[in-house]
């Protein structure tokens, strides 16, 4: 573990250096510029309230996705007629683009924080749904089948032992839903702008001709889905390191 920081600390320094030399020979905002710039934002009250207003978004989005989405993997993945019925639609409209969609969701959301949230719904759906239905299809069918001889219904069959071995694969979709939230709240808001959020923040700084301003937003953004990964995927592990630990052998 020490020796895979060393090597990532090693790279980002490396980085850091061919940045400034960069910036010095060529018409670049050099590195430490954009790093001072960064530690300024991050002690600035209307930049920070940018960035609630983007987290707020995906934060919401996100909780709609889960109440909508894992249900209806449920739902999908134990009534196998309707999983078939609805197939054609999901393998069309998966495929589709959410940032394609844009201009649909400020057409039918006039507020921007609106079709922000609406996108990110649409966006999170797709691998919370896809994850709980390949959960359930690897639920072991012996444990199905040991629940149903004791005389349980289908849906004690469900909570009791489809839903728990479905929870990891759940959690995955979460995490992988968490990474893309944040690409589309700030793709909405560069493209929309209005109500605020970090890309409305990289517009301004921009149109302003700052930029290590937007380098330093920009900064911003990657550390806030790094971190994010980061906690939902050692979350992860320790809830369902006996997943893990199944996989590994």
């Amino acid at each position: 573990m020490t020796r895979r920081l060393l090597l990532g600390a090693s790279g980002v320094v490396a980085f850091l250096i061919l940045a400034e030399l960069a910036g010095r020979l060529g018409d670049f905002p050099r590195a430490s510029e954009v790093l001072v710039a960064a530690a300024g934002l991050a002690v600035d009250g209307p930049f920070l309230a940018n960035v609630g207003a983007t987290l707020t978004a995906c934060l919401t989005g996100l909780l709609i996705a889960i109440a909508v989405a894992v249900p209806a993997g449920l739902l999908l993945g134990t009534v196998p007629a309707i999983e078939r019925s609805v197939r054609p639609l999901v393998e069309f409209l998966r495929p589709i683009p959410s940032l394609s969609l844009i201009p649909l969701a400020m057409f039918l959301w006039t507020d921007s924080q609106d079709a922000k949230t609406a996108l990110i719904v649409y966006t999170c759906s797709w691998p919370l749904l896809i994850n709980t239905m390949y959960g359930l299809g690897d639920v072991d069918p012996l444990a199905k089948d040991s629940m149903r001889a004791f005389g349980f219904g289908p849906f004690a069959v469900l909570m009791r032992v489809s839903l728990p071995s479905t929870a990891p694969f759940i959690v995955t979709g979460v995490r992988i839903a968490v990474s893309v939230t944040l690409i589309v709240a700030v793709s909405v808001e560069l493209i929309a702008g209005g109500s605020g959020g970090l890309g409305t923040f990289l517009v301004e700084a921009g149109s302003a001709n700052r930029r290590e301003l937007v380098l330093a937003g920009t900064l911003w953004a990657g550390v806030i889905g790094v971190v994010a990964n980061m906690l939902f995927t050692a979350a992860e592990r320790r809830l369902f390191r006996w997943h893990h630990v199944r996989n590994a052998e």
